[in-house]
């Protein structure tokens, strides 16, 4: 369906997912400068964004580096000319067909693994197809999901020779530090940081010694990128929320709420004054099930609400949700008013959870410093 441009929030059908472009820029720029300053790339994970013209902001030419969460974004963004990619969820054998024929389209696109199954696939389809398909071993940083341990270098180095031996291309190590996001305190984020490089550098260390190749040593997450102070030994990060930010990276702290550049805009449909309720037409479907701030210091609720300026209502929060109707209530304890918002006026509603909020919808409208929509940016879901 072609996207309908509008030039005010008035005239916006609701919900629907907001952006603005100069927070987007600010906070690609804070994070590229960050980065430059400790000497290391930046790969942008473009799994937040899914918008070839987010990309475009977010990356350092044209042509990448990035990364991405599914095979569909990697096609996405190789129509939109990007060419150094890494598909960062390790490898199913069944999807070697099909990165093969992303890779024959001249796009340099990695894949990532952490056993020795994996690798006799990838080693099997190197050989049958003759394509030296480029591989990162995933390490475990810190427990929080997949990945060989960094202190385990006889599984990486049978991994790496597996791969070598079976003509595929051993290009180096990634960890992602994802316990980092259970985490809000700027010593500890540091901390978490170091332990990543840490680990990063103590497994390229386990292949090089081994007579290995290993020229990427790749490490990110939004909050360690932020925190990290010390990157020796690192050839890349890696981090993508912060493109946008959200209400759970600003529990952490890796962003402030005034960086959030997407929100939700809504429509007020009714009240129930006798429970200080205000009802919207923005319900789970339109923000997400994602309650994560839940487990933080201080719950969000579904969402905190902002007027058409984007500026917080105090302790308002989308507080309860059904599928299709949004409870706005103040916070439990909080002795604001609650704001008299007619039927028909208009909110904006910062998500928990930029990537989960973001994936209900098909497109950004784009604001610019004085709220006006000036372009439609076509996003992408699916896998």
């Amino acid at each position: 369906m072609p996207a309908i441009m509008a030039d005010t929030l008035d005239t916006l059908a609701t919900p629907c997912l907001l952006l603005d472009e100069a927070r987007l820029r600010t906070n690609a720029e804070r994070m590229r400068a960050h980065l430059a300053g400790l000497g290391v790339a930046l790969r942008p994970h473009l799994k937040t964004a899914k918008s070839i013209d987010v990309a475009r902001i977010a990356m350092t030419s044209p042509e990448g580096p990035a990364i991405v969460s599914t095979l569909l974004e990697a096609e996405y963004f190789a129509a939109g000319g990007v060419r150094d990619m890494i598909y960062g969820v390790g490898i199913a054998p069944a999807k070697l067909p099909r990165v093969a024929a992303i890779r024959a389209g001249g796009v340099d696109l990695a894949i990532i693994l952490d056993s020795l199954e994996q690798a006799d696939a990838v080693a099997d389809h190197a050989r049958a197809s003759g394509d030296a398909v480029p591989v990162l071993i995933e390490v475990d940083a810190d427990g929080h999901r997949s990945g060989v341990a960094p202190g385990d270098r006889d599984t990486l180095v049978a991994i790496g020779r597996r791969l070598v031996e079976g003509g595929a291309t051993l290009r180096g190590v990634m960890l992602h530090a994802g316990d980092s996001y259970s985490l809000r305190d700027p010593v500890a984020l540091a901390a978490a940081a170091e332990n990543e490089r840490f680990a990063a550098v103590t497994a390229a260390g386990a292949l090089r010694a081994a007579g290995l190749p290993c020229p990427v040593v790749s490490v990110g997450s939004t909050p360690t990128a932020r925190f990290a102070r010390d990157l020796t030994g690192i050839t890349e990060v890696r981090a993508g929320v912060y493109m946008v930010g959200d209400l759970f990276q600003a529990g952490v702290g890796s962003v402030a709420v005034g960086d959030i550049a997407v929100s939700v805009l809504a429509t007020v449909i009714g009240h129930q004054r006798a429970k200080g309720w205000i009802i919207v037409d923005a319900g789970w479907m339109a923000m997400s099930r994602d309650r994560g701030t839940a487990r933080q210091a201080v719950d969000q609720g579904y969402g905190v609400v902002c007027d058409l300026a984007g500026r917080p209502y105090p302790d308002l929060l989308v507080a309860d949700a059904n599928q299709e109707h949004g409870i706005v209530a103040l916070r439990a304890g909080s002795a604001a008013a609650l704001p008299d918002l007619a039927v028909g006026a208009r909110i904006r509603i910062l998500p928990n959870h930029a990537c989960a909020t973001g994936a209900q919808y098909d497109r950004y409208h784009v604001l610019d410093g004085e709220n006006r929509v000036t372009a439609v940016w076509p996003r992408i879901n699916g896998w």
